[in-house]
């Protein structure tokens, strides 16, 4: 079983969006029979059956063994990954193109940076389980909180900076059997939690901050 599964198929993302079919997928975290899926699911086995039949066309769900009970043979089936990311290219029509519009203030192109980033290390991640090597990668999370807007400017400013100086000092175009890696720096507002109110005007203190404008907000 794979830790992590990119689905690039249309009809496979479709699949695995069913209500049923995610639980069924969860409960597949650990092999069992249809029989014993309907048991823990509250479905019956004739529906269950049938989604199994489903996912595994897709390959969601593959077969984990057979096991023979009298006259009867019982099919065992596991997920094939532990989670499922759906890749940015099922959804090309509406996904952002990080090649168009390359505005670093524009909120839409990291949103299209951050959806080629799940594609791409995606693809490493399938590629790798397959040879069963690891996938060279480094990640950097932290939270900073801005006194002001041109505190928080200043800070991407300094950012951008330290990033191009650090890529201009290692970047070897020429280097013999160099690898080509892609850097992704963002920073971006942290979504309030909502907060439930019977029929209120929306609290603007939990609204996002707009800037010169709330797209190409920093």
């Amino acid at each position: 079983m794979l830790d992590v599964a990119v689905i690039e198929e249309p009809a496979a993302a479709e699949a695995s969006l069913d209500p049923i079919r995610r639980r069924i997928l969860a409960a597949l975290a650990e092999p069992g029979s249809a029989a014993a899926l309907a048991a823990r699911l509250g479905l019956a086995r004739q529906k269950v059956n049938y989604h199994l039949k489903e996912l595994e066309r897709h390959g969601l769900v593959e077969l984990a063994e057979e096991r023979r009970k009298g006259n009867v043979t019982e099919r065992v089936y596991r997920a094939t990954a532990a989670s499922y990311v759906i890749s940015p290219a099922v959804l090309a029509a509406v996904s952002p193109d990080p090649s168009r519009s390359p505005d670093q203030l524009s909120a839409r192109w990291l949103l299209a940076l951050g959806s080629r980033l799940v594609q791409e290390v995606g693809t490493l991640l399938t590629g790798a389980a397959r040879a069963q090597r690891r996938v060279a990668s480094f990640g950097i999370d932290a939270e900073v909180r801005f006194a002001s807007a041109a505190d928080r400017t200043a800070f991407a400013d300094e950012l951008g900076e330290a990033v191009a100086t650090l890529v201009a000092r290692y970047h070897d175009e020429s280097a013999p059997g160099g690898r080509s890696h892609r850097v992704v720096v963002g920073l971006h507002q942290i979504p309030a939690a909502p907060t439930p109110t019977p029929d209120t005007a929306p609290d603007t203190a939990t609204a996002p901050d707009s800037g010169p404008g709330q797209e190409n907000a920093r």
